[in-house]
């Protein structure tokens, strides 16, 4: 976990980023993972890499998708490119990694495109070069990769490569969104919450309404929703957060609770400080027993139906 200069949390796993709860998304970055199907390749040599591949054995799964990827099969390529940048059974090299990805990228693989994009927007293997990522990830979001679209809208969010443009990171955002993407459900929340589509926690968590412009909180929540009940945490607490004050959803101290709850479970420390700040000014000893027990079956539930 580090911290932006701009105080934004984000936690790095293998390029993912959290977004929390004051400012809007930063940073690029969820890696497509490759592996494909049975039904991506009849090749018995590529299904014995896949069970390799997930074995673990990296030496094997090399040595059985190489052949394949030299003769144009674009999912061997675009996984051995995954193993040369993650440096899996071999050394880490990006020049190759990108080499790989860029041979299952000129057959229009969209992951592929994808994680070029990314390579070049953080500087991995080439020169960082936010225009040139903007470039493969458009490629890939236009042909419907979530991630790529995802992606997309953070440099539009963020005016890297583009102008920055929250309506046009809001069109991206929707579209991954739609296909279920907890991220860009987040970063689409945050866009409503925050009238480029903001309501600010103080540390007291006090509303704090000092840089509200026209936020939209009903659609705010609805996103935050769909993206806690894939247990996102940083949705969760948000989520939490409107329940709290009574934001886009009626105030219920309960619901709030259970939420934040669920959130802190998975570590988020603003869900942590959320859920002790109720326990200690908002709720009742039997109020607080309620909400534990629907916490927990939350949790159990796998937040589906809370």
């Amino acid at each position: 976990m580090r911290r932006t200069a701009s105080g934004l949390a984000v936690r790095d796993r293998g390029c993912q980023t959290f977004l929390m709860t004051r400012t809007l998304a930063t940073i690029c970055l969820t890696i497509a993972v490759l592996l494909g199907s049975a039904g991506l390749s009849a090749s018995a040599d590529f299904q014995k890499g896949l069970t390799a591949y997930k074995d673990k054995d990296y030496a094997t799964a090399l040595r059985e998708w190489t052949p394949l990827a030299e003769q144009g099969n674009a999912i061997a390529q675009k996984n051995i490119g995954w193993i040369y940048e993650k440096g899996l059974g071999v050394a880490v090299d990006y020049t190759t990694a990108l080499q790989w990805y860029k041979r299952a990228g000129e057959q229009g693989d969209a992951k592929a495109l994808n994680n070029i994009g990314r390579m070049h927007g953080k500087g991995m293997g080439v020169t960082q070069n936010f225009k040139i990522a903007v470039k493969y990830y458009r490629l890939a979001a236009e042909q419907g990769d979530a991630l790529a679209q995802f992606n997309l809208g953070i440099m539009y969010a963020q005016g890297q490569g583009v102008s920055k443009s929250y309506e046009t990171a809001a069109k991206w955002y929707r579209l991954a969104a739609e296909q279920g993407s907890p991220f860009a459900q987040h970063n689409l929340g945050k866009l409503y919450v925050d009238g480029h589509l903001g309501w600010k926690i103080r540390d007291d968590y006090e509303y704090d309404s000092s840089s509200s412009d026209s936020p939209n909180y009903e659609m705010a929540a609805k996103w935050y929703k769909l993206a806690a009940e894939q247990g996102f945490a940083p949705s969760q607490q948000n989520l939490a957060a409107m329940y709290a004050f009574g934001k886009g959803v009626p105030k219920n101290y309960t619901t709030a609770f259970m939420w934040a709850y669920a959130s802190s479970m998975k570590g988020n420390q603003n869900g942590s400080k959320l859920r002790r700040f109720l326990r200690l000014k908002a709720l009742s000893s039997a109020e607080h027993f309620n909400a534990m027990k629907l916490a927990r079956e939350c949790v159990l539930k796998k937040y589906k139906g809370c």
